[in-house]
């Protein structure tokens, strides 16, 4: 059996030689190919290989009748509608390892150059001035080094500082003091990490929780003359705030290769002189090129023959008995884990998973994937697929635990899931109920009854009369209508939850409006993957 592989974008030699190097193989190349072509002929090709150029739709991915895998050679998948891709059973494959050296070293070039003001007394020779003076630097021995991510690309940083004898301190919502003290680093929480550092590297994903995770309040921890990185995703750092800390003093300089809006050709930072700037270098060499293409290559070879590949984003379809089965539990595992990780405020040393019932009677890892991505999301919604969950909480040193139970407490089927860290244990448990869909039924050791929703506001209080009329009457100001609502209490008098599904997003003002109102110990707005 033959296979046909279109490629549409360029790609390295090495990785069009691992194509060829396969006798059953024709590789057909239609570079720059039109969207309206691209939907015509690839109904005729088993492979797609594809860089950023191409946009894989929907329709282009429907008219794949014969479509069975989709390489992207790189990391991201942003041009590639995955949803599309995993409903129609074609897999998704990427290259993520191939840029980690790459960007790593890129970054400590980048210190390197900020420290000793490389960029600026190159330019002032160019322009024909001799000035030793003006450009003093500082060593990078002895430093303190803060790296906001500790993912693969921040634990190479970490490696090479060390090597320079910088002091190293890394915040990651999943570093465990295990992986910690292997790296030969200091875990710490995000203040520590930002009021220690005379030199500030971010490397975590672009999400709602990292958005702007730099900005005047953290600034206004810093040491004076502190100096800053960001070669990760364009909008870590508030680059107004940035320029406030620059004017103020506060930061000596700054490195920049991403930007909240890119080209970013007229943005004001680049007006610093103590600011240096590329135009999103991090990952543009040439081994990192033939790297990607090599990878997704040959990830494309293994996988049309039966072979499996590390790096597959979405999971293959099941047949249609077992995604009528599991797809109900999945979706549920999916929403608890989101809960009990945006209840959770440490970071996550083990995640307990517990089947009671009618799910032990199949094979649970989809459910548990589900679940994994739900509580992982919270922090790596950039990054985090089904196939790759259990990859991504064994390098953040998460513990994975799975207990089956027959069913008891008058459910047939029931989902537990508890989230552990230092000081910390959260537990969300809920049920499947044939013809009425998912329920929540346990948080910590309250029983509760509600059905999940995309927006729900949760609050801790002490059970007295009158809380729920002034959480209403807060919610009513602000047009938001409460769709269901349970209470749940230990004693009369004593400690209470309260938890509501509403019809849409609360802002931050009202939940602190709430929190004032009601004299409550704790508000948490919740947002759950329910379509």
């Amino acid at each position: 059996m033959s296979f046909r592989i279109l490629v549409t974008d360029p790609l390295s030699e090495q990785g069009l030689a691992q194509l060829y190097a396969a006798s059953d193989l024709e590789i057909v190349q239609e570079i720059g190919v039109s969207k309206e072509k691209l939907v015509e002929i690839i109904g005729d090709f088993d492979a797609l290989l594809v860089r950023s150029q191409t946009k894989v739709t929907e329709e282009i991915i429907k008219a794949g009748s014969n479509l069975q895998v989709i390489g992207r050679a790189g990391v991201g998948v942003d041009n590639i509608d995955v949803r599309a891709a995993t409903k129609a059973g074609v897999l998704v494959i990427n290259a993520p390892d191939g840029n980690t050296i790459t960007t790593a070293e890129f970054t400590f070039a980048m210190m390197l150059a900020l420290a000793r003001h490389i960029p600026q007394a190159h330019a002032k020779l160019k322009d024909g001035v001799w000035d030793r003076n003006r450009f003093v630097g500082v060593e990078l021995r002895g430093k303190h080094l803060s790296i906001l991510g500790l993912g693969r690309i921040g634990a190479e940083v970490a490696k090479r500082a060390q090597a320079f004898g910088m002091h190293v301190t890394a915040y990651d919502p999943y570093l465990t003091p295990t992986r910690a003290e292997k790296l030969g680093i200091k875990a710490a929480t995000l203040e520590e990490a930002i009021r220690t550092a005379d030199f500030l590297t971010v490397h975590t994903p672009l999400s709602k929780e990292t958005h702007h995770l730099i900005s005047d309040e953290q600034f206004h921890m810093m040491k004076p003359g502190v100096r800053i990185l960001n070669c990760a995703r364009g909008g870590i750092i508030d680059e107004g705030a940035l320029a406030r800390a620059l004017e103020q003093g506060i930061v000596a300089g700054a490195a920049l290769d991403v930007y909240e809006q890119e080209p970013a050709v007229g943005q004001p930072l680049l007006a610093f002189p103590q600011v240096i700037s590329t135009p999103h270098l991090g990952a543009s060499t040439e081994e990192a090129q033939v790297n990607v293409a090599v990878d997704v290559a040959q990830g494309v070879v293994d996988l049309l023959h039966g072979r499996s590949y590390p790096h597959t984003v979405n999971l293959p379809s099941l047949a249609p008995e077992q995604r009528a089965i599991l797809e109900p539990f999945s979706n549920l595992g999916e929403v608890l884990g989101s809960f009990a990780a945006q209840l959770f405020r440490g970071g996550v040393h083990r995640v307990t998973i517990q089947y009671e019932g009618e799910p032990t009677q199949h094979a649970t890892d989809p459910i548990s994937r589900s679940t994994l991505r739900g509580i992982l999301s919270r922090y790596y919604r950039e990054e985090v697929h089904l196939i790759s969950v259990a990859l991504i909480a064994e390098e953040m040193g998460i513990e994975v635990t799975e207990t089956k139970l027959p069913p008891h407490g008058g459910y047939t089927n029931v989902i537990r899931v508890t989230l552990t860290g230092a000081n910390e244990e959260v537990t969300v448990a809920g049920t499947v109920l044939k013809g009425h869909g998912m329920r929540i039924i346990q948080i910590d050791h309250y029983p509760v009854d509600i059905t999940p929703s995309s927006a729900m506001l949760m609050t801790w209080h002490r059970d007295r009369p009158g809380i729920i009329g002034r959480v209403g009457s807060v919610l009513g100001l602000a047009g938001i209508n409460i769709a269901s609502m349970q209470v749940g209490r230990a004693i009369e008098g004593g400690e209470a939850l309260m938890l509501m599904a509403v019809d849409r997003s609360v802002s931050d003002e009202s939940v602190q409006a709430i929190r004032d109102a009601a004299d409550m110990e704790r508000v948490a707005y919740i947002e759950l993957p329910i379509a």
